[in-house]
């Protein structure tokens, strides 16, 4: 089993940039495959960026294509996601998820064996 925990989040206007930390314990995060997801109000969680194992291959939705970068220092069993060129789309819970080896598309939540309890992003215009 792994525990996740998010930080970083907060307020930030159109423009700026954060940077999302997920924090393993438990077991090291150099076990999983590691996603980003994020949730706005009335809407369905929706796949943002994911990370193999070893950290040689991302992906990423179209949506923040070019803006956000997600890495991984296994040393440090920590995850992140940097995001540049804040729009207010961007508004969501930001969501740290892990996946058990290399089963299963990254794109899919339903893949994803453990998840964070979230860090609020809200970016103003």
């Amino acid at each position: 089993q792994v525990q996740l925990v998010e930080s970083g989040g907060g307020l930030v206007q159109a423009g700026g940039s954060l940077r999302l930390s997920c924090a393993g314990s438990g077991r090291t995060l150099g076990s999983y495959g590691m996603g980003w997801f994020r949730q706005a109000p009335g809407k369905e969680r929706e796949f943002v960026a994911a990370i193999s194992l070893s950290g040689s291959t991302t992906y990423y939705a179209d949506s923040v294509k070019g803006r956000f970068t997600i890495s991984r220092d296994n040393a440090k069993n920590t995850v992140y996601l940097q995001m540049n060129s804040l729009k207010p789309e961007d508004t969501a819970g930001y969501f740290c998820a892990a996946k058990v080896g290399y089963r299963g598309s990254s794109y899919y939540l339903s893949n994803y064996d453990y998840w964070g309890q979230g860090t609020q992003v809200t970016v103003s215009s």
